[in-house]
């Protein structure tokens, strides 16, 4: 195959000439014991014939073209699926201190841009799957429909599917380079056409029998647009300035129901719920500095994914807003943070997404690495599963997510399996030096909200 990345995927490519904004996500599975393997092998290998990107590398293009997925002549599943044996005593510090590395790791960008670690020799005879994937490849929530290849809800192994041999990548023509971007030439100038044709007589027409009301619509799609895509105002954290590759890791659990609680007495949603929780942290760990905060910058992806999207590809639209931070009551914060929220979701540009990222990838790269790095908190909500899974036949006891800070001094993703949020916490250690500190602000800013739900 031959297909070109969608524009908001080819930005967080295209971001990483500066490697401290590196899109790499982690997803890392404990298992109550070691799977079987041949069958973590197949299901993986399972998974990269139905998502065709899986097998393919990112070949570069002529700008502005976005670079295209094609099909790697060199693909070997037993470089992107592992068996490793952990050092001992096998603990879980020793598992994140994999992930930790795994996380400041680029990919081998002559191959497809995953890979998945299987850490067994753990304590009790457990084990753990890690599994790494690029940010261009696919959004959290098509990487949980993804993950649907290779787990199960039963102990019991299914029968596997008879498998054809391995797909080889056809040889390319001297110059199929040049014939793929004149047809994504093509096939943007048809686009452009089909639309222009289709909606002119019924603009045309709108424009005729109601005026105002156009000019009205107008004015409120570019609105939309300049709250969408406005750069932050550089009041935010006057501490967690600084930005570097090195990587902290940890995890914090709360329990879903006392979250929903939370949310219905305080009118407000579980995320809103989450992310109060994460800004009574950053106060807190403001205190602790003798500063004080007002507003930290954080960055919210919003998914668009539909029931028709294929796993493949992001479906999601990018936003930072201002979040208020010195609002010390925990159920007064949750109101005004489903404010924020409800508004922002209600924007009619976020639809548009891969339009605004085509028009920022035109920037220099300093300029948006630059407003990236005034990001001092990424936020991402991953609604899950709420029963158990297995992955070969061994029960997943927990499951945590890691998301790339992308020029952010914290980045913190929440992910609900069976009746617990699992919070996985990346954050830039020169941004926060003293991440033992920060983990215990955490803790308690969360505290503070669970102290909030109905225990009736």
């Amino acid at each position: 195959m031959t297909e070109f990345m969608r524009q908001i995927d080819a930005i967080a490519w295209s971001l990483e000439s500066d490697p401290r904004l590196r899109s790499t996500g982690l997803t890392l599975s404990l298992l109550e014991r070691s799977p079987d393997w041949d069958e973590v092998r197949y299901r993986f290998e399972l998974m990269s014939r139905k998502i065709p990107t899986f097998r393919c590398r990112l070949v570069a293009s002529p700008a502005p073209i976005p670079h295209r997925w094609e099909e790697c002549p060199d693909f070997d599943l037993d470089f992107h699926v592992r068996r490793v044996t952990a050092a001992k005593p096998g603990t879980f510090d020793g598992v994140l201190e994999m992930v930790r590395v795994a996380t400041m790791e680029d990919f081998d960008r002559a191959r497809p841009l995953w890979t998945v670690t299987l850490i067994e020799g753990l304590e009790d005879g457990r084990a753990a799957l890690m599994w790494k994937i690029h940010h261009s490849l696919t959004d959290g929530v098509g990487a949980l429909q993804a993950s649907m290849t290779f787990v199960d809800f039963s102990a019991e192994l299914p029968e596997r599917q008879a498998l054809s041999s391995a797909p080889g990548a056809p040889p390319r023509a001297r110059f199929s380079g040049y014939v793929d971007m004149a047809r994504y030439h093509a096939d943007l100038a048809a686009k452009l056409a089909v639309g222009a044709v289709r909606s002119a007589p019924g603009i045309m027409l709108q424009v005729l029998r109601r005026p105002l009301n156009t000019a009205a619509s107008v004015t409120t799609m570019a609105g939309s647009l300049y709250r969408v895509a406005q750069p932050l105002m550089p009041t935010r954290s006057t501490i967690m300035t600084e930005r570097s590759l090195a990587r902290r890791v940890g995890v914090h659990e709360v329990p879903t129901a006392a979250l929903r609680s939370v949310a219905k007495r305080c009118g407000g949603t579980l995320n809103d719920v989450f992310i109060a929780g994460l800004v009574g942290g950053l106060r807190r760990y403001h205190a602790k500095h003798g500063a004080s905060v007002n507003n930290v910058h954080l960055a919210m992806p919003i998914s668009l994914r539909s029931d028709t999207d294929h796993a493949g590809g992001n479906r999601i639209a990018p936003t930072r807003f201002s979040v208020r931070a010195d609002i010390a009551d925990p159920a007064e914060l949750i109101e005004w943070i489903h404010q924020r929220t409800s508004a922002l979701r209600q924007e009619r540009f976020l639809f548009y997404a891969d339009i605004v990222a085509g028009v920022t990838s035109l920037l220099p790269l300093g300029v948006i690495s630059s407003v990236m790095r005034q990001t001092d908190l990424t936020a991402s909500n991953i609604p899950g599963v709420p029963v158990p899974v297995f992955i070969g036949g061994a029960k997943v006891r927990k499951h945590y997510v890691f998301g790339s800070t992308v020029g952010a001094a914290i980045c913190v993703t929440l992910f609900s399996y069976i009746d617990k949020c699992a919070l996985g916490i990346s954050v830039d250690s020169a941004a926060v030096p003293d991440y033992d500190v920060f983990h215990d602000c955490l803790v308690t800013g969360f505290d503070e909200q669970l102290a909030l739900a109905d225990d009736t």
